[in-house]
């Protein structure tokens, strides 16, 4: 098997071979590449085999090359799931190999799988996390009778209040959304991501009518705002940010709802809603509410040097989260410009 080592970026017909296959997923295509490139500077190296024209296997993995947190191979940075896809079990696992012997080449510390489903599932996961797929391909009153008697409540609710929600690829309402974004990051105790890398987000995702930024408006303000991204016929719910002052409103509520029904009426089939911590139960309890699919994922981790998976130590301390929720935004912007680049 003729296995290449590819940038998409450099592929002008990239996403075209992509939509040939069924397994593919927005963060697949070059544009997504191209953000994580540019902003970061991380190298793209993706694991390929063509049969003629066609892009049958694809491992995708960026390098990330780090002073601080060393150099390793992740697929892919900042993204929740990105699964390689072969005709057959044996050529992922030929497509590992590859990726092994690359990093050994290239002095890779480990590399990270992100729901690689050829890995033998015996062997323990780094971490594991919950995903959510909501079925659009169903009739408005279908969807809306699979949502929880709560959330069906709080849709209800805002519409009753006068919260609108409008559908934007403008410079004007990513402004927005990033300000909004500023502040929910301090409040969950997170530096926020550099504004760069919204800039690069919106050049090659949002201007592409690769995604949108969806706003929702209460008495001509901004209240919520989101990104969701798209590819083919399935849609991605990336980020979220909203204003503390107007939950009572339920603006979340029915932006995620318009969001989801206008992307149904336009043809597509689902609506990724990102991954959860187990410990989050929250969070779990908003994405059951949307009678969405659920399931498991699982990253793997392996050490290149040890030639083995590894587990994740258990702990971790709750410090950072209380810190960077008190520090001021203008010292957390400049944190999160310098610090991002080296977690990936």
């Amino acid at each position: 098997m003729d296995i290449q080592i590819q940038n998409p970026s450099k592929h002008p017909d990239w996403d075209a071979s992509l939509l040939g296959q069924n397994n593919h997923s927005f963060f697949h295509t070059s544009a997504w590449a191209k953000v994580l490139e540019k902003t970061y500077r991380f190298k793209p190296v993706y694991f390929v085999v063509y049969d003629g024209n066609r892009l049958v296997t694809l491992m995708p993995m960026m390098e990330v090359h780090s002073l601080l947190t060393g150099k390793r191979g992740v697929s892919l940075p900042f993204t929740d799931l990105c699964p390689p896809y072969a005709p057959a079990r044996k050529d992922l696992l030929l497509a590992q190999l590859r990726a092994i012997e690359y990093g050994k080449a290239h002095k890779w510390r480990y590399i990270e799988w992100r729901d690689n489903e050829h890995i033998d599932p015996a062997i323990s996961p780094w971490e594991s996390f919950y995903v959510h797929d909501i079925d659009l391909d169903r009739t408005e009153t279908d969807i809306f009778d699979s949502l929880s008697d709560s959330n069906r409540r709080n849709i209800n609710k805002a519409i009753r209040e006068g919260v609108s929600v409008r559908f934007d690829r403008t410079q004007e309402a990513l402004n927005e959304f990033y300000r909004l974004n500023l502040a929910t990051r301090k409040r969950h105790g997170l530096p926020p991501q550099p504004l760069n890398f919204f800039k690069n987000m919106y050049e090659f995702i949002i201007f592409k009518d690769c995604g949108v930024i969806a706003s929702a408006y209460y008495r001509g303000r901004v209240v919520a705002s989101s990104v969701f991204f798209h590819f083919g016929r399935a849609a991605v719910f990336k980020y979220g940010a909203s204003d503390i002052r107007y939950h009572h409103l339920r603006p979340n509520n029915l932006l995620m709802w318009e969001t989801c029904i206008s992307y149904a009426r336009r043809g597509f089939l689902s609506m990724n809603l990102g991954r959860t911590e187990p410990q989050n139960e929250g969070l779990l309890r908003y994405k059951r509410a949307w009678g969405a699919k659920e399931r498991v994922i699982k990253y793997h981790r392996y050490d290149i040097s040890r030639n083995a998976y590894v587990l994740k130590h258990s702990g971790g301390s709750g410090l950072f989260p209380k810190i960077f929720s008190r520090i001021p935004v203008s010292i957390a912007r400049i944190i999160g410009r310098l610090a991002y680049r080296h977690v990936g």
